[in-house]
């Protein structure tokens, strides 16, 4: 509750023109990271209507839920109090159960929506077209990978080698996380006529440094952001010929998630990049950035999308800055176990990953007995 709390108290201190900001909202992927901040800043900044959909373990006499679960019950607590319509579908967004649960939902809410967000992190998917599962993996592509690494349990820094992927983990990996779904749920919607004229419809991505390039970008997961990207192009098209929309991918900052904590050298490097942006005053969390997605960018006085030659949103423009990266080019050969926590801010690194679970938040009584089937 606390984590989303906070979230909502830095979302509300934005305001946009008399107008504009979003009303009503889809978000799908919408229990974490920037799912659940995109969520967050729209009602909480805008007194939008909001749509959730996640998957998450509901909880069980004597067992817990998801973390994913609990941050969607506390939305909707804090939602409730402020007199929000907030309303939720927990189902395998790959599905068309759930997007024709979706699509009832939406339809109950009683309007159109007029920004949609695609925010989907899993590892694997059943195509509901033939019912087969894909799985998506974590390599390199035409190379054999060595770097280093770090071992958040042991605080170890270590070389990590891995093997490149071959041509079906290429395709498993675009079919789980490219842009194929996020097209079902468009011309689905628009089919519905539940994307309101002008409806903006965005899809997260991520491009990272060049140090993360061989394991991300030029592996398997860039393939399949490639393929997420190339779909928001001719989504873009549909948009404009449908509901006089767009859609757009934003390229975001790296944060600490479940996901990327999973890729090598990834907390590594983020580790060292909190250190050089807390450094810089240009940190941001989740929740700035989605901030500053809406105010500086779709729906602020002065916003504009400021494109990229890809036609993509940059908001990882801080992150990428020339004297941000040059300083990590710097720091990387130096860093070792030795020296981690100088170098580097690991210690919040794995602070935010507690955060991701409820945990290490100030004011939280720990020792407090908690019903986990009614925590609130």
């Amino acid at each position: 509750m606390e984590n989303i709390r906070q979230q909502a108290e830095i979302a509300s201190k934005i305001s946009f023109p008399q107008g504009k900001g979003p009303k009503k909202v889809l978000v799908i992927g919408a229990s974490t990271g920037y799912g659940l901040a995109s969520r967050v800043s729209a009602a909480f900044s805008n007194h939008a209507d909001t749509l959730g959909v996640s998957f998450e373990r509901e909880p069980k006499e004597g067992k817990p839920a998801s973390p994913g679960f609990y941050n969607v019950s506390a939305f909707q607590k804090l939602a409730r109090e402020k007199g929000l319509l907030a309303e939720d579908i927990n189902g395998d967004a790959f599905s068309h159960e759930c997007k024709d649960a979706v699509i009832q939902k939406a339809k109950e809410m009683g309007g159109s929506f007029d920004l949609v967000i695609y925010s989907l992190a899993s590892p694997r998917r059943t195509d509901p077209a033939d019912g087969k599962v894909y799985r998506a993996c974590l390599k390199p592509v035409g190379m054999i990978y060595m770097n280093k690494t770090l071992d958040t349990d042991r605080k170890e820094v270590k070389d990590v080698t891995i093997d490149p992927a071959n041509e079906d983990e290429i395709f498993q990996t675009e079919k789980v996380m490219g842009g194929e779904d996020w097209e079902l749920w468009t011309r689905r919607l628009l089919e519905e006529g539940l994307l309101a004229e002008g409806c903006i419809n965005i899809a997260y991505s991520y491009v990272g440094p060049e140090v993360t390039w061989p394991i991300y970008r030029n592996g398997t997961i860039g393939r399949a952001k490639a393929h997420l990207e190339k779909s928001g192009n001719h989504l873009n098209q549909i948009m404009q010929d449908n509901c006089r929309g767009n859609a757009y991918v934003s390229v975001n900052k790296a944060v600490v998630t479940q996901a990327s904590s999973a890729i090598p050298v990834v907390p590594l490097y983020v580790s060292m990049l909190f250190k050089v942006m807390h450094e810089k005053g240009t940190h941001e969390g989740c929740i700035e950035q989605t901030n500053r997605l809406f105010l500086d960018r779709l729906y602020g006085e002065n916003a504009s999308l400021d494109l990229d030659e890809s036609g993509r949103i940059r908001l990882d423009d801080w992150e990428m800055a020339d004297d941000v990266q040059e300083q990590i080019k710097q720091l990387w050969p130096q860093v070792n176990s030795g020296n981690l926590l100088e170098i580097t801010n690991f210690e919040e690194y794995q602070t935010e990953f507690l955060r991701l679970f409820g945990f290490g938040l100030d004011g939280v009584d720990y020792d407090q007995e908690v019903d986990p089937v009614n925590p609130f």
